[in-house]
């Protein structure tokens, strides 16, 4: 039977035991097969490392029993079961890398190590938020420095160094932090900050955070923006309640020249770009303080929105409505079970509340990689990104 041992106790092990055994202790390889895989991608990326929210994690799908009790107006299933290919995951297979594991997917154990850890918690938010169950952003920053630390044990400093500059980070959050803003029931920050603070402290703690991983040679970081939470089913249901006079159909793109946008709360949208072009110029000031770095942004928000727009032109139907939800724009009860789900979830821009589809993660992860079929990230393409590494 296999003993599961969680990578804080592994640390210990290895500090405790490794000048007794000199450094040859290994849970899964020999430094130096470790060191010649790594070599293989000395032109490409040699890990992907993930921190994030449910753009990055399907969760547990559910199998808390308590979920409900504890998170009564979210999405238990935030994508179409576990074999569902998230845009990190898309982006993974561009890299030639295998599917990201989840930090906990073995209890703490290092399989996997070699091609990366997924960090990311469904509802993770980038400020702490004290509530049951959620693992922010300072929590992931901790068990990517525990990975890290892991890494020079196992490898030795300078090999360790070498894998480490040659990685990928990856960060996808603030959605939820915005939720919980707009919802006085969900969080106190909106009664603390104005909008304007909110913002300020959200990037803030992005930019510390990613000067944190650069003093731990990180070298290349993907920023991800938030994406239109004011088109989204849960938004949009929320508008119309006690107004029965707003009730748009659910599939208002369909003439294909782009009416979606239409329904989409302005006000909601406006706090998302404030976030995103702040995030996107400090982003910039970062690459010239740390000229060796490559740290990129994807605007997230924009390629959401031309989708929306000219939904036809992507092979989408379904603008405004989620796949797996009930009640108007299915956005009054969550995605509790995937039998809930629609016939046709390609033909839809949204999963559940405020989840996109497959089908979108598809595109952007396309797009975050080539530039192509929308230009979204700058200020070059993870593709390009994953080629400016050599030993």
């Amino acid at each position: 039977m296999m003993i599961v041992v969680p990578i804080v106790v592994l640390l210990f092990l290895f500090t405790l035991f490794g000048s007794c055994y000199g450094g040859q202790f290994s849970l899964f390889s020999s430094s130096s097969d470790i060191g010649s895989r790594h070599s293989h991608y000395s032109s490409k990326i040699s890990s992907f490392f993930i921190m994030g929210d449910s753009s990055v994690s399907c969760g547990d799908g559910g199998h808390n029993p308590f979920n409900s009790l504890l998170r009564p107006n979210t999405s238990l299933f935030p994508c179409d079961g576990p074999q569902t290919r998230l845009l990190p995951d898309l982006l993974a297979e561009k890299m030639g890398l295998p599917r990201i594991p989840a930090f906990h997917a073995d209890n703490g154990t290092i399989e996997g190590l070699e091609s990366g850890i997924n960090f990311g918690s469904t509802q993770a938010t980038i400020l702490s938020s004290g509530r049951l169950g959620f693992q922010g952003l300072n929590q992931q920053l901790r068990q990517a420095h525990e990975t890290l630390q892991l890494l020079q044990l196992q490898l030795g400093q300078e090999k360790a160094q070498e894998v480490i500059g040659s990685s990928v980070f990856y960060l996808s959050l603030g959605k939820d932090d915005y939720i919980n803003f707009l919802h006085p029931d969900s969080s106190g920050a909106r009664h603390r900050f104005s909008k304007e603070v909110f913002t300020q402290l959200l990037v803030n703690q992005m930019i510390r955070v990613i000067k944190d991983l650069y003093n731990a040679n990180v070298k290349k970081i993907v920023c991800m923006g938030i994406g239109p939470l004011g088109c989204a089913p849960r938004t949009l249901w929320e508008s119309s309640r006690g107004n029965d006079s707003h009730h748009p159909s659910h599939t208002s793109s369909n003439s294909g020249a782009g009416s979606g946008w239409q329904d989409c709360m302005e006000d909601v949208n406006d706090l998302v770009l404030e976030y995103n072009a702040l995030l996107s110029e400090r982003l910039l000031d970062l690459n010239f303080e740390f000229p060796d770095a490559q740290i990129i942004f994807c605007d997230v928000y924009q390629a959401m929105m031309d989708i929306i727009s000219f939904p036809r032109r992507y092979g989408f139907e379904n603008v405004n409505r989620s796949c797996c939800g009930s009640g108007r724009y299915g956005g009054m009860v969550g995605c509790q079970a995937i039998e809930m789900a629609c016939d046709e979830p390609l033909t839809h821009v949204w999963w559940d509340f405020h989840n996109p589809t497959q089908a979108v993660h598809s595109l952007l992860a396309e797009s975050a990689w080539s530039s192509k079929p929308l230009d979204i990230c700058r200020p070059i393409s993870i593709e390009r990104l994953s080629v400016r590494y050599s030993v």
